[in-house]
């Protein structure tokens, strides 16, 4: 069998897949440039003729699968493949494999930062500096003063992988951990499981983690955003789709909330149009970077190669396959 590495992977997990595969090409996006769409994937493909393929950016559409028959399965350096009709590979009799968790330490981790930097004022406070205005008589002490994380109340909606690694951190702070998710259950005598109306009214913090399911699009909406104390703060770092963008903004249009952290939204890249949101005080947008770290390559790196092993092997299929439904067909 032939495997063809699209997704940046560290040498010793390559050498690992190398003693499973006749042959390895290893080309990741981070070489070669960015994502393939269609009809480079599709020449790709055809060019190297893998058995698997490990992408991580890179567009496999019905017209990909169509075109080349050879595949036995997809690994995905993603932890839902957004990249990848799923359908079309479940129609095809292709497992897809994914790996979940791969960036919840670096989204956790930015999180908490973005945090930090919105309550103690780090960004406006160091632009004051830099424009010569800490002068003779100022007392930058009182004039730049922010919050401590000690004693806040953090409410998660959506309490999976990051859910719990960001909250791991927010209580090494002090703070009071409440969650929802209808799929989880209780994990910690510490942690309070609550209706998603309790967190929006009983929380200081509200931070959601949610995948974008029928069921979560749209979910944070204008009722909600009104549950909300006047100075508590939102933050989104999953996916925008599942907040009401409009209602949002007229939640910091109207002072509802005291502030946002996004880093995500409805367009990406962006229009003028799309920015509204940074008309308001205290929005720190960032660019869909939470999961941004150079360490996540190592961690899907060893996700990504022992689920390919154990699919290999035939092994936990119903843990390590995306699309169940390609195993009733085995």
């Amino acid at each position: 069998m032939k495997l063809l590495v699209r997704a940046p992977m560290t040498p010793n997990r390559i050498e690992e897949l190398e003693n499973y595969f006749s042959e390895v090409v290893y080309l990741p996006w981070t070489e070669t440039g960015e994502r393939y769409y269609e009809d480079a994937m599709l020449e790709s493909l055809k060019k190297y003729e893998p058995d698997v393929l490990i992408t991580e950016l890179d567009r496999i559409t019905k017209k990909v699968l169509d075109n080349y028959h050879n595949l036995q399965a997809i690994g995905d350096c993603r932890a839902n493949p957004a990249n990848i009709d799923v359908d079309a590979c479940t129609a095809a009799g292709i497992p897809v494999l994914c790996t979940p968790a791969r960036n919840c330490q670096a989204v956790a981790e930015m999180v908490v930062g973005l945090v930090l930097t919105l309550y103690r004022n780090i960004i406006p406070a160091t632009q004051w500096v830099k424009e010569m205005k800490w002068v003779e008589g100022t007392t930058p002490y009182y004039l730049w003063m922010g919050h401590e994380l000690q004693g806040k109340n953090i409410g998660f909606v959506g309490f999976g992988a990051v859910g719990k690694a960001t909250a791991h951190l927010f209580e090494a702070f002090g703070c009071e951990i409440s969650f929802y998710d209808p799929y989880v259950e209780a994990v910690s005598s510490s942690y309070r499981k609550c209706s998603v109306e309790e967190i929006f009214s009983e929380n200081d913090i509200v931070s959601i983690h949610l995948p974008v399911l029928d069921s979560t699009r749209g979910m944070i909406n204008k009722k909600l955003f009104s549950l909300m104390k006047p100075d508590s703060l939102f933050v989104n770092s999953a996916r925008s789709a599942v907040v009401d963008y409009e209602s949002l903004c007229e939640a910091l249009k109207e002072k509802q909330i005291s502030g946002a952290i996004l880093d995500v939204l409805d367009t990406e890249p962006p229009k003028p149009e799309d920015l509204e949101i940074l008309s308001y005080p205290n929005v720190l947008l960032t660019p869909h970077i939470c999961g941004a770290s150079y360490e996540v390559t190592s961690h899907q790196s060893d996700i990504i190669t022992n689920n390919v092993i154990q699919w290999l092997e035939g092994r936990n299929l119903e843990s390590v396959v995306y699309n169940k439904h390609v195993l009733k067909s085995r």
